[in-house]
C-alpha cells in the first residue's frame, strides 16, 4: 500500500552536492547542474544582499520599514505583517532567516530596492557575480513562478558565500528559535540542526513544485561541510539524505586544507536597476535563453564629445607686454610662448644695473613686462619697514627695487584651500592608553577602506582618555564613514573643523 503524499512532490526532480567549504572542493554532485525550483533557498540571496546593504551603509537594522500591500499579501509560511506596519529591519531577517517568512522577504526586497522587481534584478545580478551561472530569481522570497530557478551547485555555492562573506550574520541560521519582534519564530530547519552533530544552518525549502529542499552546514574540528539537496519527498526523507551525505562529505574531506575564502563580489548597490534596454548577445546562456546587456536609461550618453585639438604655439603679437592674468579660457601654449618672451626681456641689461629709485620708475611700464619674484621674508619687510623718502638712491636690483617700493594700496591675497573641504573628521572611541586607541585605528581602517582610504588616523591625549580619530575627511565622507561604521556596531561621530 502506498503512503499518501503530495504528487507534486513525488514528481519533484532530485539534485545533491556535497562540498568542501574550506576549498570548494566538490565531494560529490548529482543532477548538480539541473535547473529546478529553489523554493525558499532564494531567501539566502534576498538575505545575502540584505546584509550587504547594511555593511555599506545603504541600510541598517535598525531602519524601520514600511510594510506595503505587496508584501503583507504574500501566501504562507509568513510573519503575518499588515499593510502600512511599521518594523525594524533586524525582524525581518530574523523571520525571513530562521521561521522563512515570505512576507518578510517581500518587504527587504522592497526596502532595498524600491520594488521587488528591482530587487530581482540586483538579484540575478549578485548571483552572477557570484558565480551562480544557472540561476535567474524572479521574487525574493522563493515561491514559485515561471523562469524562478537554481542548481544544486548554485545554492552550494551561495551557501558558502553566506558562511564565509558575512560570518557576523550567520550565527542568525543556527537559532533555534528568535523574537522577530510582533512574536517569537522557531526555525524551520531545528530538526536537522538538533540531530547531527556539528551542524550549523543554514535554510530549507518547501513547494509541491520544488519538494523538500534544504542547503545545510555542519563543521566537526578543522572539516567544514556544505550539502544540498533538491526535491526531498518529505521534512524526514530529505534530513535523512543530508545527514547521509554529510557523513560522506566528512568521510571524504581531507583533514588539513589550506582555507581558500571566496572573494566578495564587487559592490554597486541599486545603481543600474532602473529601466534598462535588454541587447542580444552572441554568447547563449547555459539554459539556452539569450544573455542580457543592461544599461540605464537615465544614465546613457547620447553621443561622445571629442575634445578639441590644442592649437600650436603662436608667436608673439605685436605687443612686448605679456599678460599677466591668464583667463581659464586662455589658450596655454599661447600663454606659455608670451611668459617666454616676457623672461628674455627681463633679463636686459638695463634690468640687472643698480638704479636709483627715481631710475626705477622710469624703467617700469605702465604694463609689467613679468611677474617679478616675491623674495623670502617680503611681507615682514613691507609691514615692518617705512616707505624710504622720495628720490632716495639705493643700490638694488629690480627685485630690491619691487621690495622697498612705495605702494598706494596693498592687495590681499585669499590662499585657495587644497584640501578640497576636507576639515572633517570622525572619533571611534576613547581609550585608557595611546596604545589601545592606535589598535583600535588601526583595526577599523583596514575594515573600512572604501570610505577612511587615505584619511589621518590620529590619537588625541585627553584628561580622561586618549581619543582614536581619523581625520582629513569631507564632511559627506565622514558622515558615510559613521553611518557603515554604526551599522557595524561600531560607535562613531562625526568632527567638525575646529
Amino acid at each position: 500500500m502506498l503512503a499518501a503524499m503530495p504528487l507534486s512532490a513525488m514528481a519533484a526532480p532530485f539534485a545533491a552536492m556535497v562540498m568542501d567549504a574550506r576549498s570548494g572542493e566538490v565531494l560529490h554532485s548529482e543532477n548538480a547542474d539541473t535547473p529546478l525550483h529553489p523554493a525558499s533557498l532564494t531567501k539566502m540571496m534576498t538575505l545575502y544582499i540584505a546584509f550587504e546593504a547594511v555593511e555599506h551603509g545603504e541600510i541598517s537594522m535598525d531602519s524601520v520599514v514600511t510594510v506595503s500591500r505587496n508584501a503583507a499579501s504574500e501566501p504562507p509560511s509568513k510573519l503575518g505583517l499588515r499593510e502600512g506596519q511599521k518594523i525594524k529591519l533586524r525582524y525581518l531577517v530574523r523571520a525571513a532567516a530562521v521561521k522563512s517568512a515570505n512576507d518578510a522577504a517581500t518587504a527587504i526586497g522592497e526596502a532595498i530596492a524600491g520594488s521587488e522587481a528591482a530587487f530581482a534584478r540586483r538579484m540575478n545580478r549578485t548571483a552572477k557575480a557570484l558565480g551562480m551561472t544557472r540561476s535567474t530569481f524572479k521574487n525574493a522570497n522563493g515561491l514559485t513562478e515561471s523562469g524562478h530557478m537554481s542548481t544544486a551547485r548554485d545554492m552550494s555555492i551561495l551557501g558558502r558565500h553566506m558562511v564565509y562573506d558575512y560570518p557576523q550574520y550567520y550565527n542568525l541560521f543556527s537559532r533555534i528559535s528568535t523574537s522577530a519582534g510582533v512574536r517569537e519564530v522557531a526555525n524551520t530547519n531545528r530538526r536537522f540542526l538538533g540531530s547531527y552533530k556539528g551542524a550549523d544552518g543554514i535554510k530549507t525549502g518547501y513547494t509541491r513544485a520544488a519538494g523538500f529542499n534544504l542547503v545545510a552546514s555542519a563543521e566537526r574540528g578543522q572539516e567544514r561541510v556544505i550539502t544540498t539537496v533538491f526535491g526531498g519527498s518529505s521534512t524526514a526523507a530529505r534530513n535523512a539524505k543530508v545527514a547521509e551525505l554529510m557523513d560522506l562529505g566528512f568521510k571524504r574531506a581531507k583533514t588539513r586544507v589550506a582555507l581558500r575564502k571566496p572573494g566578495l563580489p564587487p559592490y554597486l548597490g541599486n545603481r543600474g536597476l532602473g529601466e534598462v534596454i535588454v541587447a542580444q548577445t552572441a554568447d547563449p546562456s547555459p539554459d539556452g535563453a539569450r544573455g542580457k546587456t543592461i544599461r540605464v536609461v537615465a544614465a546613457a550618453v547620447n553621443r561622445s564629445l571629442r575634445p578639441q585639438a590644442r592649437p600650436g604655439p603662436t608667436g608673439p603679437s605685436g605687443s612686448d607686454v605679456a599678460p599677466l592674468v591668464a583667463s581659464v579660457e586662455g589658450d596655454i601654449e599661447t600663454v606659455l610662448a608670451a611668459v617666454q618672451t616676457a623672461e628674455q626681456q627681463a633679463a636686459s641689461p638695463v634690468a640687472a644695473a643698480p638704479v636709483t629709485l627715481a631710475d626705477a620708475s622710469q624703467v617700469a611700464p605702465d604694463s609689467s613686462v613679468k611677474p617679478v619674484r616675491r623674495p623670502q621674508g617680503i611681507v615682514a619687510f613691507a609691514a615692518s619697514t617705512p616707505a624710504a623718502a622720495p628720490g632716495a638712491a639705493v643700490a638694488a636690483t629690480v627685485d630690491t627695487v619691487a621690495a622697498v617700493a612705495p605702494v598706494e594700496e596693498q592687495e590681499v591675497v585669499t590662499r585657495v584651500s587644497t584640501s578640497g573641504g576636507r576639515h572633517w573628521g570622525i572619533n571611534v572611541g576613547r581609550y585608557p592608553s595611546r596604545y589601545a586607541a592606535e589598535k583600535v585605528l588601526l583595526k577599523t581602517a583596514l575594515m573600512e577602506t572604501a570610505t577612511l582610504d587615505g584619511s589621518l588616523r590620529k590619537v588625541v591625549n585627553r584628561s580622561s582618555g586618549f581619543d582614536a580619530n581619523f581625520m582629513g575627511l569631507s564632511r559627506e565622507t565622514a558622515d558615510l564613514a559613521c553611518r557603515r561604521l554604526q551599522a557595524r556596531q561600531v560607535t562613531c561621530f562625526m568632527i567638525g573643523p575646529s
